[in-house]
């Protein structure tokens, strides 16, 4: 029995939340990846400590926070980064756009697997670069890389960074290390970089892993390039905070240099002090998480066979985002994500938005109270009774 409390409703209706007040006041919102949890007890009496100062000036980021983020990745993952290796910036997005500015030049191109985070799509173009996609085989609802078509995508004379998600949004794939070690060997013999999105690896489920792409071997950590930050794990999005990681002394002046260009280079003093209470007091609360959202999961993959068993949920290896096919609908992502919102006044991510892959797919955000999930897919039936 956990000592956390996550099956407190809170009233977010009101509080400016992009999740919450985006929604019609009768919409339930399952969309954008933010928690309906308030966060680790560690992290608010922090945040508390750090308020009653009074002061909000700028801050200077300091060795805790560094030490922090070294130790709990050495500790829990095996990875040890050198501090010397570290950059920070406002957030995990603004540091892919970052690093793709600072290691390419417009016509380049970035090869994505497909269906993937949405923003990827958006980094890349805002930087000038095309998009090589190198879709996901799904294999009786089970998500897998086509290094043959990889080895293909890479060959490309244009081809400069593959953007990997690892874990991967929103497959649920918590990619192993040979996955991880095949894909990486083939990028290092075509010259492409890799740029790991690391930002949900610690919501992985056993008896699945989390393996940094950085730690598979030394030359994959010299041929990389991870942003990482604990928004996701610990629901600090708003508060601002990433890290970029590269052994590389070139690689990381030049996005230093982009860092700048884009104006990303300041973080809030909240969150320095969420990160270094999340890394150094979160991880009980952190556990007592992930035990919450499988059962979450658990019970949605029971009500949809109850309720809705032509629908076909997928595994959920990593992140709270949940993967449904709905081809047995007939309709497309963008028709079940309108059909939702109007018909059952759910708010649910339409596969559309992840790429031609993630067509007739939904995605479901399970990061809420038990009461919550349920109305939520009680809403889903109704929408598509």
């Amino acid at each position: 029995m956990s000592n956390f409390d996550f099956d407190s409703v809170p009233e977010r209706r009101g509080t400016a939340s992009y999740k919450w007040d985006s929604a019609e006041p009768d919409v339930l919102p399952m969309w954008v990846a933010d928690m309906d949890f308030r966060t680790a007890p560690s992290i608010t009496e922090a945040l508390a400590r750090r308020v009653a100062q009074g002061i909000f000036g700028y801050t200077r980021v300091p060795d805790e926070y560094y030490t922090a983020t070294i130790d709990w990745f050495a500790r829990r993952h095996g990875w040890r980064m050198e501090r010397a290796s570290m950059l920070y910036t406002s957030g995990v997005v603004p540091a892919i756009s970052a690093v793709i500015k600072g290691l390419t030049r417009p016509a380049d191109k970035v090869i994505v697997q497909t269906p993937v985070y949405n923003c990827f799509f958006s980094s890349i173009r805002n930087n000038g670069c095309g998009i090589l996609e190198n879709p996901l085989i799904c294999d009786d609802g089970h998500y897998r890389m086509d290094y043959d078509d990889l080895e293909v995508k890479a060959a490309d004379p244009a081809a400069r960074i593959l953007l990997l998600c690892n874990p991967h949004n929103p497959a649920g794939r918590a990619w192993t290390r040979d996955e991880l070690a095949r894909l990486g060997e083939i990028c290092r013999r075509h010259g492409v970089l890799v740029l790991s999105d690391e930002i949900h690896c610690e919501l992985v489920y056993a008896p699945h892993r989390y393996t940094p792409f950085a730690s598979v071997s030394a030359a994959e950590e010299a041929n990389s390039v991870t942003c990482i930050s604990p928004s996701k794990s610990f629901n600090t999005a708003g508060l601002q905070i990433a890290t970029i990681v590269s052994t590389s002394e070139e690689r990381r002046a030049r996005i230093d240099r982009a860092i700048n260009i884009n104006e990303v280079c300041d973080v809030n003093p909240f969150g320095v002090v969420a990160t270094v209470a999340a890394y150094t007091e979160g991880e009980a609360w952190l556990e007592a998480l992930k035990s919450y959202l499988h059962a979450n999961y658990l019970a949605l993959r029971e009500f949809f066979a109850k309720n809705l068993p032509g629908l076909k949920v997928l595994p959920l290896e990593a992140t709270y985002l949940v993967w449904v096919d709905c081809s047995s609908t007939g309709l497309n992502s963008e028709q079940l994500e309108e059909r939702l919102y109007k018909h059952g006044r759910v708010w649910i991510n339409g596969g559309h938005h992840y790429g031609a892959a993630g067509e007739k797919f939904i995605r479901i955000n399970i990061a809420c109270p038990r009461e919550t999930l349920m109305e939520g897919l009680r809403r889903i039936e109704r929408g598509l009774d």
